[in-house]
């Protein structure tokens, strides 16, 4: 039998699939298709200080193999995580969670991750410093190596559990900002989140969403995400969740071969809600055929 666990920063998984932040809600949603215990773990809905309601519709647009979203971070703020989600979670789901958290300044991811730091249900900290959809914060924190690392400190100093950093790929040079996070302490690195994209209603000669751009994933991304995991995953020595366009279980160990401990999925599951439960269940069979006896044996296989 074909072993799946790995263990992320001390996060011990029975395999290495979880749902990315912002596709999968709090999973109530998905309780109702399958048994979403069967998960790895699952990075739950970007949270962030207040309430907000996100940007004005429409903000989802279709691609060739892919989507473009300009939600912008909608969440009912880390309050109301506390006080209701989590403890809901707790009743559908019984393992450690993802707490993807967003800020618009320093003081704010500091904040939301000490009051989520003491919530028995989080496993550890997925700061989101690259959110290419609002204005102010988000993204201008992943493109610079000094903002970057400056997050991490204080959400480290505020906080007792693992921290990973995710990263934005709208950047020249991923690698010196991975490498500034871990040097500021990150205990890992999440990457990549959306490419920033943009749509044209040809007819209206406007832009589909009334953001003007917004963050595109989905299946074309894939390349883009590996090369990205494999850069990080060989000038750090810190673990790399990989994420971006990744639908099968040949992603996954792809993925994973490039240097990543655990892989997201994001945009699959919009499309097909199923898609984490279908993915772990392939993972044996295609690990078979390749040999794999150990799944965390292949993470940066790929020299």
């Amino acid at each position: 039998m074909v072993d799946l666990s790995v263990n992320l920063a001390g996060l011990k998984m029975d395999n290495p699939v979880v749902p990315a932040s912002g596709t999968f809600g709090f999973g109530r949603e998905f309780k109702d298709f399958y048994d979403i215990n069967i998960l790895g773990s699952f990075s739950f809905k970007g949270t962030t200080r207040e309430a907000r309601f996100g940007n004005p519709t429409p903000r989802i647009a279709e691609c060739k193999n892919g989507m473009i979203n300009a939600v912008g971070l909608q969440n009912p703020g880390v309050h109301h995580v506390i006080e209701h989600e989590l403890p809901e979670m707790k009743e559908y789901f019984h393992k450690p969670v993802i707490a993807n958290v967003s800020g618009f300044s320093v003081e704010d991811y500091a904040y939301t991750c000490e009051l989520l730091d003491s919530q028995e249900q989080i496993g550890l900290f997925e700061v989101n410093i690259s959110c290419p959809n609002v204005h102010g914060g988000g993204m201008s924190f992943g493109t610079d190596p000094d903002s970057a690392a400056e997050v991490t400190r204080a959400v480290k100093r505020a906080t007792t559990k693992p921290v990973f950093i995710k990263l934005s790929p709208n950047v020249t040079d991923i690698v010196s900002i991975a490498k500034a996070c871990e040097a500021a302490g990150a205990d890992g690195i999440c990457l990549i989140n959306t490419l920033l994209g943009m749509r044209i209603d040809i007819k209206k000669r406007q832009p589909v969403i009334a953001n003007t751009m917004g963050g595109f994933s989905g299946d074309a991304v894939f390349p883009v995400a590996l090369r990205m995991v494999y850069q990080v995953a060989k000038a750090c020595s810190i673990p790399v969740m990989g994420c971006g366009g990744v639908s099968t279980a040949k992603d996954v160990i792809e993925m994973m071969m490039a240097g990543a401990t655990a892989v997201q999925v994001g945009a699959a599951n919009l499309v097909n809600p199923y898609a984490c439960k279908e993915i772990i269940e392939a993972l044996p069979a295609e690990c078979e055929r390749l040999n794999i006896e150990k799944i965390s044996e292949i993470i940066g296989a790929v020299k």
